[in-house]
């Protein structure tokens, strides 16, 4: 049993302050259900933003996120964004993303995002060896913590926390009704397997099956601890 010791350890500092997430209303002046979207509200999820049956996007006029979420767990994440390059300012990297699944709301405070598996995205590189090509994308996602806050001219106003407590930019209730593609599977893809079990996850992670970004090794970690805190009770 001593090898969840470091691991829950490792969980512990990885995400120090979700115990002091404050879950009070003041702090959630409404329900997580519905559409959000940042800046202008251009990008938004929905039938007007990914084609997930040909695997393409309608472009927004301007960057931004979008996450919409169902009082029964499920969930749709739009993404476009620019990254640049401190190197050669002319070398402007573009990525649309997109992917639904179920999420689950965690008794610190944050929220996993588990993916269906269809999600996919188109990056736009003009300095690459391929400047133009769409990948899938099936990242498990942890937000560490969210806020909602009533803003006086737009409302509710969600903010929400990457897996390392970096904000991202705060998104305006579109919809209190979730606009969102069908929850469920929308093209042929091969899924890894999937468990429930530590030494499951441990294997699918080896094989190489899904991709752990620094995201999903933290999604890995809770994980492993809560079935190694469970075969201690």
């Amino acid at each position: 049993m001593m090898i969840f010791a470091p691991l829950i350890s490792l969980l512990v500092a990885t995400v120090p302050a979700l115990a002091q997430l404050d879950l009070t209303p003041a702090h959630n002046t409404t329900s997580l259900t519905g559409t959000w979207s940042s800046g202008s509200k251009a990008v938004q999820t929905g039938p007007g933003f990914a084609h997930p049956n040909n695997k393409t996007f309608t472009y927004p006029a301007v960057t931004g996120i979008s996450y919409s979420f169902t009082d029964d767990f499920f969930y749709e994440v739009a993404r476009y964004r620019f990254n640049g390059n401190g190197t050669d300012p002319h070398c402007i990297t573009g990525v649309v993303n997109w992917h639904h699944g179920k999420y689950e709301l965690v008794d610190n405070g944050s929220i996993i995002l588990h993916p269906f598996g269809d999600g996919y995205q188109q990056i736009q590189d003009p300095c690459a060896a391929i400047s133009n090509f769409i990948e899938d994308y099936n990242n498990t996602e942890m937000l560490s913590h969210w806020q909602i806050f009533s803003d006086i001219n737009d409302g509710p106003k969600l903010h929400l926390f990457d897996f390392d407590g970096t904000p991202l930019a705060p998104q305006f209730q579109v919809s209190p009704s979730p606009n969102m593609l069908p929850t469920r599977l929308l093209r042929n893809v091969t899924l890894p397997p999937a468990s429930l079990t530590a030494q499951s996850l441990i294997a699918n992670a080896n094989a190489g099956e899904r991709t752990w970004n620094p995201v999903g090794l933290v999604s890995l970690i809770v994980s492993i601890a809560t079935v190694g805190a469970a075969t201690l009770l």
